[in-house]
Protein backbone atom coordinates (compact mmCIF):
# COMPACT_ATOMS: atom_id res chain seq x y z
CA UNK A 1 0.00 0.00 0.00
CA UNK A 2 0.83 3.66 -0.57
CA UNK A 3 -0.22 6.88 0.74
CA UNK A 4 -0.76 10.08 -0.23
CA UNK A 5 -2.35 13.02 0.62
CA UNK A 6 -5.73 12.29 1.37
CA UNK A 7 -4.93 8.64 3.55
CA UNK A 8 -4.34 5.15 1.84
CA UNK A 9 -4.44 4.50 -1.71
CA UNK A 10 -4.18 1.53 -3.97
CA UNK A 11 -3.07 0.24 -7.44
CA UNK A 12 -5.42 -1.88 -9.60
CA UNK A 13 -4.09 -3.46 -12.82
CA UNK A 14 -6.14 -4.35 -15.27
CA UNK A 15 -5.39 -6.64 -18.50
CA UNK A 16 -7.45 -6.50 -21.75
CA UNK A 17 -7.15 -9.00 -24.56
CA UNK A 18 -8.11 -6.78 -27.76
CA UNK A 19 -5.56 -3.91 -28.10
CA UNK A 20 -7.99 -2.25 -31.00
CA UNK A 21 -10.49 -2.12 -28.32
CA UNK A 22 -8.16 -0.55 -25.80
CA UNK A 23 -7.14 1.59 -28.20
CA UNK A 24 -10.66 3.26 -28.82
CA UNK A 25 -11.25 2.47 -24.95
CA UNK A 26 -8.65 5.11 -23.86
CA UNK A 27 -9.47 7.64 -26.64
CA UNK A 28 -7.50 9.32 -29.04
CA UNK A 29 -4.43 11.19 -27.04
CA UNK A 30 -6.22 8.96 -24.23
CA UNK A 31 -9.15 12.05 -23.99
CA UNK A 32 -11.17 9.12 -22.08
CA UNK A 33 -8.83 8.05 -19.96
CA UNK A 34 -7.98 11.85 -18.90
CA UNK A 35 -11.93 12.30 -18.13
CA UNK A 36 -11.90 9.62 -15.79
CA UNK A 37 -8.92 10.47 -14.11
CA UNK A 38 -10.68 14.50 -13.34
CA UNK A 39 -13.99 13.53 -12.55
CA UNK A 40 -12.82 10.17 -10.56
CA UNK A 41 -9.47 11.97 -8.82
CA UNK A 42 -7.53 8.85 -9.68
CA UNK A 43 -4.38 8.23 -12.11
CA UNK A 44 -4.16 6.10 -14.81
CA UNK A 45 -1.19 4.76 -16.56
CA UNK A 46 -1.35 2.67 -19.68
CA UNK A 47 1.63 0.17 -20.58
CA UNK A 48 1.23 -2.17 -23.35
CA UNK A 49 -2.49 -4.08 -23.21
CA UNK A 50 -2.61 -3.40 -19.28
CA UNK A 51 -3.78 -0.31 -17.14
CA UNK A 52 -3.37 0.38 -13.52
CA UNK A 53 -5.61 2.64 -11.54
CA UNK A 54 -4.28 4.37 -8.38
CA UNK A 55 -5.84 6.55 -6.29
CA UNK A 56 -7.78 6.27 -2.96
CA UNK A 57 -9.56 2.70 -2.31
CA UNK A 58 -13.30 3.72 -2.98
CA UNK A 59 -12.13 5.51 -6.23
CA UNK A 60 -9.89 3.25 -7.64
CA UNK A 61 -13.47 0.88 -7.68
CA UNK A 62 -15.38 3.28 -9.11
CA UNK A 63 -12.29 3.72 -11.97
CA UNK A 64 -12.40 -0.09 -12.69
CA UNK A 65 -15.77 0.05 -12.79
CA UNK A 66 -15.78 2.18 -15.84
CA UNK A 67 -13.18 0.83 -17.40
CA UNK A 68 -15.00 -2.44 -17.76
CA UNK A 69 -18.03 -0.90 -18.40
CA UNK A 70 -17.05 0.80 -21.40
CA UNK A 71 -14.80 -1.84 -23.06
CA UNK A 72 -17.98 -4.43 -22.83
CA UNK A 73 -19.97 -2.02 -24.58
CA UNK A 74 -17.04 -2.18 -27.15
CA UNK A 75 -16.87 -5.91 -27.26
CA UNK A 76 -20.71 -5.41 -27.65
CA UNK A 77 -19.88 -3.57 -30.76
CA UNK A 78 -21.13 -0.58 -29.29
CA UNK A 79 -19.32 3.25 -30.00
CA UNK A 80 -17.82 5.07 -26.79
CA UNK A 81 -17.56 8.57 -26.83
CA UNK A 82 -17.06 11.22 -24.31
CA UNK A 83 -21.03 10.86 -23.31
CA UNK A 84 -20.49 7.57 -22.91
CA UNK A 85 -17.48 7.73 -20.66
CA UNK A 86 -19.71 10.17 -18.50
CA UNK A 87 -22.31 7.85 -18.18
CA UNK A 88 -20.38 4.99 -17.50
CA UNK A 89 -19.31 7.14 -14.67
CA UNK A 90 -22.77 8.19 -13.19
CA UNK A 91 -23.70 4.40 -13.37
CA UNK A 92 -20.92 3.37 -11.74
CA UNK A 93 -21.85 5.99 -8.37
CA UNK A 94 -24.92 3.77 -8.42
CA UNK A 95 -23.65 0.03 -9.14
CA UNK A 96 -20.95 0.01 -6.28
CA UNK A 97 -23.07 1.12 -3.81
CA UNK A 98 -24.87 -1.11 -1.40
CA UNK A 99 -28.22 -0.41 -2.14
CA UNK A 100 -30.40 -3.34 -3.11
CA UNK A 101 -31.71 -0.78 -6.19
CA UNK A 102 -27.81 -0.96 -7.37
CA UNK A 103 -27.55 -4.61 -7.00
CA UNK A 104 -30.89 -5.26 -8.98
CA UNK A 105 -29.06 -3.03 -12.05
CA UNK A 106 -25.72 -4.67 -11.24
CA UNK A 107 -27.48 -8.38 -12.03
CA UNK A 108 -29.55 -7.03 -15.12
CA UNK A 109 -26.70 -5.26 -16.81
CA UNK A 110 -24.77 -8.82 -16.14
CA UNK A 111 -27.63 -10.60 -17.82
CA UNK A 112 -26.97 -8.38 -20.70
CA UNK A 113 -31.23 -6.41 -20.57
CA UNK A 114 -30.70 -3.02 -20.23
CA UNK A 115 -29.82 -2.22 -24.23
CA UNK A 116 -31.69 -0.91 -27.17
CA UNK A 117 -31.06 -2.86 -30.44
CA UNK A 118 -31.83 -0.89 -33.85
CA UNK A 119 -29.91 -1.30 -36.98
CA UNK A 120 -27.28 1.14 -36.77
CA UNK A 121 -26.63 1.48 -33.05
CA UNK A 122 -26.61 -0.11 -29.91
CA UNK A 123 -27.93 1.75 -26.83
CA UNK A 124 -26.88 1.18 -23.21
CA UNK A 125 -28.27 3.05 -20.24
CA UNK A 126 -26.09 6.77 -19.50
CA UNK A 127 -27.53 7.31 -15.77
CA UNK A 128 -29.60 4.99 -13.25
CA UNK A 129 -33.25 6.48 -14.39
CA UNK A 130 -32.29 6.06 -17.92
CA UNK A 131 -31.96 2.03 -16.91
CA UNK A 132 -34.99 1.89 -15.23
CA UNK A 133 -37.06 4.06 -18.18
CA UNK A 134 -35.77 1.23 -20.99
CA UNK A 135 -36.56 -1.47 -18.44
CA UNK A 136 -40.01 0.45 -18.55
CA UNK A 137 -40.67 1.19 -22.13
CA UNK A 138 -39.65 -2.59 -23.46
CA UNK A 139 -41.94 -4.22 -20.05
CA UNK A 140 -45.29 -2.00 -19.64
CA UNK A 141 -47.63 -1.24 -21.98
CA UNK A 142 -47.46 2.52 -20.98
CA UNK A 143 -44.80 4.38 -19.89
CA UNK A 144 -44.42 8.13 -18.87
CA UNK A 145 -40.79 9.82 -19.07
CA UNK A 146 -41.07 12.62 -16.95
CA UNK A 147 -38.44 15.65 -16.41
CA UNK A 148 -35.89 18.09 -17.57
CA UNK A 149 -34.63 18.54 -21.16
CA UNK A 150 -31.30 16.43 -22.14
CA UNK A 151 -32.14 13.39 -20.46
CA UNK A 152 -32.97 10.93 -23.15
CA UNK A 153 -36.78 10.84 -22.60
CA UNK A 154 -37.49 11.06 -26.50
CA UNK A 155 -34.83 9.95 -27.98
CA UNK A 156 -34.92 6.76 -25.90
CA UNK A 157 -38.44 6.13 -26.72
CA UNK A 158 -38.11 6.51 -30.35
CA UNK A 159 -35.13 4.15 -30.17
CA UNK A 160 -37.29 1.90 -28.67
CA UNK A 161 -40.10 2.06 -30.55
CA UNK A 162 -37.53 1.57 -33.64
CA UNK A 163 -36.77 -1.53 -31.88
CA UNK A 164 -39.91 -2.79 -31.87
CA UNK A 165 -40.90 -2.10 -35.13
CA UNK A 166 -37.61 -3.72 -37.02
CA UNK A 167 -38.51 -6.87 -34.90
CA UNK A 168 -41.93 -7.18 -35.99
CA UNK A 169 -43.50 -6.50 -32.41
CA UNK A 170 -45.68 -3.93 -33.54
CA UNK A 171 -46.80 -2.67 -37.47
CA UNK A 172 -46.09 1.13 -36.94
CA UNK A 173 -44.65 3.76 -34.64
CA UNK A 174 -47.10 7.36 -34.54
CA UNK A 175 -45.69 10.18 -33.29
CA UNK A 176 -47.70 12.73 -32.08
CA UNK A 177 -47.01 16.18 -30.35
CA UNK A 178 -49.55 19.44 -29.35
CA UNK A 179 -48.70 21.97 -31.74
CA UNK A 180 -48.10 24.44 -28.83
CA UNK A 181 -44.96 27.48 -29.63
CA UNK A 182 -42.54 27.46 -27.02
CA UNK A 183 -43.58 31.27 -25.71
CA UNK A 184 -43.53 32.50 -29.57
CA UNK A 185 -46.14 32.82 -32.17
CA UNK A 186 -45.19 31.09 -35.62
CA UNK A 187 -47.92 32.42 -37.27
CA UNK A 188 -49.43 30.50 -40.52
CA UNK A 189 -47.62 27.87 -41.77
CA UNK A 190 -48.14 26.54 -45.46
CA UNK A 191 -48.06 23.44 -46.95
CA UNK A 192 -49.79 20.36 -46.46
CA UNK A 193 -50.67 18.08 -43.04
CA UNK A 194 -47.48 16.86 -42.71
CA UNK A 195 -45.53 20.31 -44.17
CA UNK A 196 -47.82 21.93 -40.77
CA UNK A 197 -46.69 19.49 -38.58
CA UNK A 198 -42.70 18.79 -39.27
CA UNK A 199 -41.39 21.98 -37.14
CA UNK A 200 -42.91 20.69 -34.48
CA UNK A 201 -41.68 17.06 -34.87
CA UNK A 202 -37.99 18.14 -35.85
CA UNK A 203 -36.94 16.18 -32.55
CA UNK A 204 -38.48 12.86 -32.85
CA UNK A 205 -37.63 13.32 -36.53
CA UNK A 206 -33.56 13.54 -35.65
CA UNK A 207 -33.76 10.30 -33.17
CA UNK A 208 -35.09 8.29 -35.91
CA UNK A 209 -32.45 9.63 -38.27
CA UNK A 210 -29.84 8.04 -35.81
CA UNK A 211 -31.74 4.63 -35.29
CA UNK A 212 -32.39 4.02 -39.42
CA UNK A 213 -31.22 6.38 -42.03
CA UNK A 214 -32.80 9.44 -43.33
CA UNK A 215 -34.12 7.25 -46.61
CA UNK A 216 -35.32 4.71 -44.74
CA UNK A 217 -37.08 6.87 -42.39
CA UNK A 218 -38.75 8.90 -45.58
CA UNK A 219 -39.85 5.29 -46.87
CA UNK A 220 -41.33 3.85 -43.96
CA UNK A 221 -43.81 7.01 -43.79
CA UNK A 222 -44.58 6.51 -47.23
CA UNK A 223 -45.53 3.68 -46.85
CA UNK A 224 -46.88 4.07 -43.12
CA UNK A 225 -44.68 2.51 -40.92
CA UNK A 226 -44.10 5.16 -39.15
CA UNK A 227 -46.87 8.00 -38.87
CA UNK A 228 -46.99 12.00 -38.20
CA UNK A 229 -50.13 12.24 -36.43
CA UNK A 230 -51.29 15.69 -34.74
CA UNK A 231 -52.95 15.35 -31.82
CA UNK A 232 -55.79 17.13 -32.39
CA UNK A 233 -56.33 14.39 -35.26
CA UNK A 234 -56.95 11.59 -32.65
CA UNK A 235 -59.90 11.77 -31.56
CA UNK A 236 -62.27 8.77 -32.54
CA UNK A 237 -59.27 6.49 -33.52
CA UNK A 238 -57.93 3.40 -31.90
CA UNK A 239 -54.39 2.91 -31.87
CA UNK A 240 -53.37 -1.05 -31.93
CA UNK A 241 -50.42 -2.77 -33.55
CA UNK A 242 -48.46 0.46 -32.24
CA UNK A 243 -45.56 1.89 -30.71
CA UNK A 244 -47.06 5.89 -29.74
CA UNK A 245 -44.81 8.33 -28.61
CA UNK A 246 -46.62 11.38 -27.21
CA UNK A 247 -43.51 14.23 -27.00
CA UNK A 248 -44.20 17.48 -25.08
CA UNK A 249 -47.11 16.24 -23.19
CA UNK A 250 -46.75 19.27 -20.36
CA UNK A 251 -48.70 21.52 -23.49
CA UNK A 252 -51.36 19.31 -23.42
CA UNK A 253 -54.90 20.21 -22.61
CA UNK A 254 -56.35 17.69 -19.35
CA UNK A 255 -59.42 17.20 -22.19
CA UNK A 256 -56.62 16.27 -25.21
CA UNK A 257 -54.77 14.30 -22.41
CA UNK A 258 -57.34 12.44 -21.28
CA UNK A 259 -58.49 11.43 -25.13
CA UNK A 260 -54.60 10.51 -26.23
CA UNK A 261 -54.43 8.03 -23.70
CA UNK A 262 -57.77 6.34 -24.06
CA UNK A 263 -56.75 5.55 -27.67
CA UNK A 264 -54.83 2.73 -26.04
CA UNK A 265 -55.91 -0.35 -28.23
CA UNK A 266 -54.63 -3.84 -28.72
CA UNK A 267 -50.95 -4.62 -28.73
CA UNK A 268 -50.17 -0.63 -27.70
CA UNK A 269 -47.09 0.42 -26.47
CA UNK A 270 -47.42 4.09 -25.34
CA UNK A 271 -45.49 6.66 -24.24
CA UNK A 272 -45.54 9.94 -22.86
CA UNK A 273 -42.50 12.19 -22.34
CA UNK A 274 -42.81 15.72 -20.89
CA UNK A 275 -41.80 18.45 -18.73
CA UNK A 276 -43.60 19.49 -15.94
CA UNK A 277 -41.68 22.53 -15.23
CA UNK A 278 -42.10 23.66 -19.32
CA UNK A 279 -45.90 24.58 -19.89
CA UNK A 280 -46.24 26.41 -22.86
CA UNK A 281 -50.02 26.80 -22.40
CA UNK A 282 -51.56 30.22 -22.36
CA UNK A 283 -51.42 31.56 -18.31
CA UNK A 284 -53.26 29.53 -16.25
CA UNK A 285 -54.26 26.56 -18.41
CA UNK A 286 -54.06 23.62 -16.87
CA UNK A 287 -51.45 20.98 -17.93
CA UNK A 288 -53.01 17.72 -18.83
CA UNK A 289 -49.76 16.07 -17.85
CA UNK A 290 -49.97 17.65 -14.77
CA UNK A 291 -53.90 16.44 -14.44
CA UNK A 292 -52.64 13.23 -15.12
CA UNK A 293 -49.75 12.95 -12.87
CA UNK A 294 -52.84 13.38 -10.46
CA UNK A 295 -55.04 11.13 -11.44
CA UNK A 296 -52.97 7.99 -12.50
CA UNK A 297 -50.34 7.21 -10.37
CA UNK A 298 -52.60 4.75 -8.39
CA UNK A 299 -52.77 2.77 -11.63
CA UNK A 300 -50.56 -0.38 -10.86
CA UNK A 301 -49.97 -0.84 -14.90
CA UNK A 302 -48.94 2.08 -15.53
CA UNK A 303 -44.85 3.15 -15.24
CA UNK A 304 -43.84 6.63 -14.38
CA UNK A 305 -39.72 7.45 -14.18
CA UNK A 306 -38.57 10.48 -13.14
CA UNK A 307 -35.72 12.27 -14.72
CA UNK A 308 -33.55 15.37 -12.74
CA UNK A 309 -31.02 17.20 -13.35
CA UNK A 310 -28.08 14.05 -12.69
CA UNK A 311 -29.61 12.61 -15.57
CA UNK A 312 -28.78 14.92 -18.07
CA UNK A 313 -26.68 13.65 -20.78
CA UNK A 314 -26.11 15.74 -22.88
CA UNK A 315 -23.56 19.02 -22.86
CA UNK A 316 -22.60 19.49 -18.78
CA UNK A 317 -23.95 22.86 -18.98
CA UNK A 318 -27.37 21.81 -19.61
CA UNK A 319 -27.52 20.06 -16.25
CA UNK A 320 -25.89 23.20 -14.59
CA UNK A 321 -28.79 25.26 -16.31
CA UNK A 322 -31.45 22.43 -15.22
CA UNK A 323 -30.01 23.20 -11.69
CA UNK A 324 -29.75 26.71 -11.45
CA UNK A 325 -33.94 26.90 -12.83
CA UNK A 326 -34.45 24.13 -10.25
CA UNK A 327 -33.10 25.82 -7.48
CA UNK A 328 -35.01 29.14 -8.77
CA UNK A 329 -38.52 27.39 -8.61
CA UNK A 330 -37.86 25.84 -4.74
CA UNK A 331 -36.85 29.57 -3.46
CA UNK A 332 -40.70 31.16 -5.31
CA UNK A 333 -42.26 27.52 -4.18
CA UNK A 334 -41.35 28.45 -0.45
CA UNK A 335 -42.06 32.23 -0.73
Amino acid sequence: MARDNNGISEEIILEFEDNRLLALLCGEHNVHLSRIEQKLGVTLIGRGNLISIIGGIEVTDLARSVLLRLYEQLERGQDVSMAEVDGAIRLAYVTESPADESLLLKKRESENEIVIRTRKTVLSPRSANQAKYIEALRDREMTFGLGPAGTGKTFLAVAMATSFLLEGRVEKIILSRPAVEAGEKLGFLPGDMREKVDPYLTPLFDALGQMISREQTERRIERGDIEIAPLAFMRGRTLSNAFVILDEAQNTTPMQMKMFLTRFGENCRMVVCGDPSQVDLPDGSRSGLADALDILPRIQDIAFVNFTAADVVRHPLVGKIVDAYDRKDAQKKKR
